[in-house]
C-alpha cells in the first residue's frame, strides 16, 4: 500500500505520529501544494490512500476520476468541504476523518482580539525602531463582542469575552436566545451586531449561504473604532470591501487567519492595508493538534487495512456554526 501524506508545510507530519506500524506500506511525505490538476494527479495517480490536511487541496469530481489507485482518503478533522464526497461514494473511495480539536482556533482568535486592541504589532515594530510608546492602546471591559456564529468555536469565544468584562451579543441566520442564553450571549439581528459591536468575531461555517456574508453593506455598519477578526473561512468576509474600508479608515483595523485563496497571493491588497494582523491559516496549527490527528490519521489507515474503517465520512453534513 502506498500512502502519500499531502501539504506537510512546516516538514513535521513524519515526527507527529509512528507511522512504523504501518508495516509493509510506502509513506511518502509532500511539503508543496499543486495547484495546477494535471500536477496534482501526475504526483498522486499511483497512492492507494492519500492524507490530507484540512482543505489545503481541493479533491472535485475530476480529480477523484484521475486517481485509478486511490481507495481511502483521510482528511484531518471530520468536515472537508474540498472533497466531492458523492463522487468519491461512486468510485468506492472511503473517506475517513479525525477527532476535531477547537480550543487551538478560539486561542488563536483572543491572540488576534488582544493584539489589535493593544496595538501590539505596532507597538512590537516601533520599539524595534527606537521609539517608546507610539500608539494608545483600547480596553475590552465595557466594550461589545459580536459573535457571527455561536457553534462550538463561538460558544467559547463569547464565554472569554464575558471573563474580560465585554458585553457578548451575538447572530447566526437561525440562531435562538436559547442558545444564546447558554453562553450568556444576547442574540441580535445581523445589522444590529454590526452597529454595536466594538469587535466583531466571525465563526461561520462556510456553505453557499454564508458566503460573502460579511460584505461591504455589513462593514459598512460598523463603528470607525471597531475591529473585524476573521478565523473561520475566508469567502466569508469580502476581501475587497474589507481592503477598501481598512484603506479609508472606516473601521480600526482587521485580523484573519483565512483568506479567500490559501497560501495567500503576495499582490493580495490586505497584505498591504493599514491597522491589520494577518496570520498563515495557523488557528488548528499546533504540537497537540497535529499530534492528535496525525496519530487518529494511522489509526484511520490501519482500521481500514482490517476491513473495519473507523470516522468515516457517509455524506456532507449541513451547514451550521463551528
Amino acid at each position: 500500500m502506498k500512502i502519500a501524506v499531502i501539504d506537510d508545510y512546516q516538514r513535521v507530519a513524519q515526527g507527529m505520529a509512528d507511522w512504523s506500524v504501518l508495516s509493509g506500506c510506502e509513506v511518502d511525505f509532500f511539503h508543496q501544494t499543486l495547484r495546477a490538476p494535471d500536477e496534482l494527479v501526475a504526483r498522486l495517480a499511483s497512492y492507494d490512500v492519500i492524507v490530507a490536511m484540512r482543505e489545503r487541496t481541493r479533491f472535485p469530481r475530476d480529480i477523484l476520476q484521475a486517481l485509478p489507485a486511490l481507495r481511502l482518503l483521510v482528511t484531518t478533522g471530520m468536515v472537508n468541504r474540498s472533497i466531492d464526497l458523492a463522487a468519491a461514494r461512486e468510485r468506492g473511495i472511503v473517506v475517513c476523518g479525525t477527532p476535531w480539536a477547537e480550543d487551538a482556533t478560539v486561542e488563536l482568535t483572543w491572540a488576534l482580539i488582544l493584539g489589535l486592541a493593544h496595538a501590539v504589532p505596532q507597538e512590537d515594530a516601533s520599539l524595534r525602531a527606537g521609539r517608546w510608546q507610539s500608539a494608545l492602546g483600547t480596553s475590552l471591559a465595557g466594550k461589545t463582542l459580536g459573535v457571527v456564529g455561536l457553534g462550538t468555536i463561538g460558544g467559547k469565544v463569547a464565554r472569554i469575552g464575558q471573563a474580560f468584562g465585554m458585553r457578548v451579543i451575538a447572530y447566526s441566520p437561525h440562531l435562538t436566545q436559547e442558545r444564546a442564553d447558554t453562553v450568556g450571549a444576547t442574540a441580535v439581528g445581523k445589522q444590529a451586531l454590526f452597529a454595536e459591536s466594538d469587535v466583531v468575531s466571525v465563526h461561520m461555517i462556510l456553505s453557499d449561504a454564508t458566503r460573502a456574508m460579511v460584505g461591504a453593506d455589513e462593514i459598512g455598519h460598523m463603528k470607525g473604532s471597531a475591529f473585524l477578526v476573521n478565523t473561520a473561512r475566508g469567502p466569508l468576509v469580502d476581501e475587497a470591501a474589507l481592503a477598501s474600508a481598512l484603506r479609508e479608515r472606516r473601521i480600526a483595523g482587521a485580523a484573519l487567519d483565512v483568506y479567500s485563496h490559501e497560501p495567500i497571493d503576495p499582490a493580495h491588497p490586505l497584505l498591504h492595508a493599514p491597522n491589520t494582523i494577518l496570520t498563515p491559516h495557523i488557528g488548528y496549527v499546533t504540537h497537540e493538534v497535529y499530534r492528535a490527528w496525525y496519530g487518529a490519521v494511522v489509526e484511520d489507515i490501519l482500521a481500514y487495512r482490517a476491513g473495519q474503517p473507523i470516522r468515516r465520512i457517509e455524506i456532507a453534513p449541513l451547514p451550521r456554526s463551528p
